[in-house]
């Protein structure tokens, strides 16, 4: 097999198809990337395969072609010979319509096109070659551009502030399972520059379809983590057999990772969403390894906690009851529910008409008062007679189940927010023919994606799966059954979530420093206590409320320094690290 830089190849991409895609395989694929990086990447796998490279800036002679056969050179084009067959590679950049992050990037970032086509039929050793350069080429063009990246950092000036060096940190490594969104990307960025080595950072997604997921496992694997996928799904006991199936290869990952991270000397603390304390890693004599500590990111992770297998026997700092995420965590929240809301019935009238809420906790109180605001007629279904009282006095309907309320109301639309089940059989019958469901916790409306005898769906790309009842009425469940504001979204703003990242970081390095002191259990002082003395309300509050705040730039060397150098990463990322990032889809 040879590699050669092509003149002429006589193969186009034009409006997305090969206008000579030849007799054999071929492939057209686009991301954010120069036809500097396709020809790096294309290089780095080829070498990895053994095929044999020529030295592009000494070309072989070619003999003088005749004059009718004289072509223009034209850039960005190779040949790649694969046992005989000739395979064609075109790049050109392309025209975007619109930024691919959160924050608009000036200039632009740039974007390529590439057509990979074969003469001819391939055989199986450059059929497998051919793959691998379709994966690194996807793999690259899905990566965050560093202007891009920068972006991000600059969205998050709270964790670029905490983020200063802790040298307790240097002795551990990081397990992060969390949502893959933008602000996932800048935590763990500050995770570094405080002092963990990304050789030993694990990040896991928890499943949920968030609209750059791809974009941030790819830019993941290419920084020099671990990255792959511990579904909700089988934390939750609702996954299928393929699904647990991938499950368990993960788990084998992560406890090949603690084993190797202990036998380094280094401690191991997760930032979780109970998917990995619930299956035991917390507890001794449970699984064969054990992770030193964990922060605790959300209520039904606590609740998943309580209900693990064995005794607790590691320090766990509870996030998701500080003051910090109760007092600014939820709003940012609650914003997104309702903007996602919108967004994904856009033909849809809001004003005046009834909404049937499920659940007035911490995140349903304020998705109220925003849909109220809204001009919605929202009524409110509680067990807990606090919240009703509660809801009551703000002026709301209240009533003690579902079915109660579907009597005395028609909602065109209602929100789940209970993080239990919220719609029993019972209350199917009630439901308004066309009403939307909408929930903003998973297991809400698990009745219906887990599916039953008689149930009828209809996939709606973008929007949901619309039922049919066994009583012959329809009802659309928004979304893919769990968190509608992660649905093909990325949910929170990098500035909104700015100050829960950065509280994660202190408390974080306030665990490594002082695991010694803390005792097995979950502990919220401690998280509390490290955030007031950090100053990290006085900081959110000049950054980003007091009158006459002025937005403050990171200067360049704080944000280039959290940019990989150009040489610390390899251009394409070894063929047994590049994982999908998402499992096996789950049957619903």
């Amino acid at each position: 097999m040879a590699f050669a830089e092509s003149e002429s190849l006589g193969v186009a991409v034009e409006d997305g198809i090969a206008a000579d895609p030849g007799a054999g395989r071929y492939e057209i694929l686009d991301g954010r990337m120069t036809p500097q990086d396709v020809g790096e990447t294309v290089r780095a796998v080829l070498r990895g395969e053994g095929v044999p490279l020529r030295d592009l800036s000494e070309p072989e002679p070619k003999p003088e072609p005749e004059p009718e056969q004289e072509r223009e050179p034209e850039p960005g084009g190779y040949l790649i010979d694969l046992d005989g067959t000739l395979v064609r590679l075109r790049s050109r950049q392309i025209a975007d319509a619109a930024p691919d992050t959160l924050g608009p990037i000036d200039p632009p970032a740039c974007r390529t096109q590439v057509l990979l086509a074969a003469a001819g039929p391939l055989s199986e050793r450059a059929e497998a070659v051919f793959d691998r350069l379709v994966e690194a080429l996807t793999l690259r063009g899905r990566c965050y551009t560093a202007a891009e990246i920068d972006s991000i950092v600059a969205g998050m000036p709270l964790v670029a502030r905490y983020a200063t060096e802790e040298p307790a940190l240097r002795d551990w490594a990081l397990i992060f399972r969390d949502h893959y969104v933008e602000n996932s990307v800048g935590f763990l960025l500050g995770m570094e520059r405080a002092g963990i080595d990304r050789e030993w950072i694990f990040a896991l997604n928890k499943g949920d379809r968030t609209l750059h997921r791809d974009r941030v496992h790819a830019w993941f694997l290419r920084r020099g983590y671990q990255s792959d996928t511990l579904d909700n799904s089988v934390i939750n006991g609702s996954a299928d057999t393929a699904a647990r199936a991938y499950a368990m290869a993960v788990n084998e990952r992560v406890d090949e990772f603690v084993r190797r991270a202990h036998t380094a000397g280094r401690k191991v603390v997760v930032v979780d969403d109970g998917g990995l304390l619930a299956q035991g890693y917390g507890a001794d004599g449970v699984l064969d390894e054990r992770i030193d500590g964990a922060l605790e990111l959300t209520v039904s992770g606590l609740k998943r906690i309580a209900g693990a297998p064995g005794q607790l026997t590691i320090p766990v700092l509870n996030m998701a009851r500080s003051r910090l995420k109760s007092m600014l965590g939820y709003n940012e929240i609650a914003d997104s529910c309702v903007r996602r809301l919108r967004a994904v019935l856009p033909g849809e009238k809001f004003i005046g008409r009834h909404v049937l809420l499920l659940g007035y906790g911490t995140l349903g109180a304020r998705v109220a008062h925003a849909l109220r605001a809204l001009g919605c007629r929202v009524a409110v279904v509680d067990t807990d007679i606090l919240a009703l009282i509660t809801a009551a006095e703000h002026g709301y309907e209240t009533y003690t189940s579902a079915g109660e309320a579907l009597n005395a109301h028609t909602p065109f639309l209602i929100i789940g927010n209970t993080g239990e089940l919220a719609l029993t059989h019972d209350d199917l019958p009630l439901l308004p023919d066309g009403v939307y469901l909408a929930g903003f916790a998973t297991k809400d409306f698990s009745l219906l994606s887990e599916g039953f005898e008689g149930l009828r769906s209809t996939a709606i790309p973008h929007v949901g799966v619309r039922y049919t009842l066994p009583t012959g009425t329809t009802a659309t469940l928004l979304g893919d059954g769990r968190s509608l504001n992660l649905f093909e979204y990325e949910g929170i703003a990098n500035r909104g979530y700015d100050a829960y990242r950065a509280g994660t970081l202190i408390a974080a390095k306030t665990l490594c420093r002082e695991v010694g002191r803390l005792g097995p259990g979950i502990h919220l002082e401690p998280v509390d206590r490290a955030i007031d003395e950090a100053g990290l309300f006085s900081a959110y509050y000049e950054e980003y409320l007091a009158s006459g705040t002025r937005r403050r730039p990171i200067p360049p060397a704080d944000a280039v320094s959290l940019i990989p150098p150009a040489d610390a990463v390899s251009p394409a990322t070894p063929a047994d690290a590049v994982r999908p990032a998402t499992p096996a889809p789950v049957a619903r």
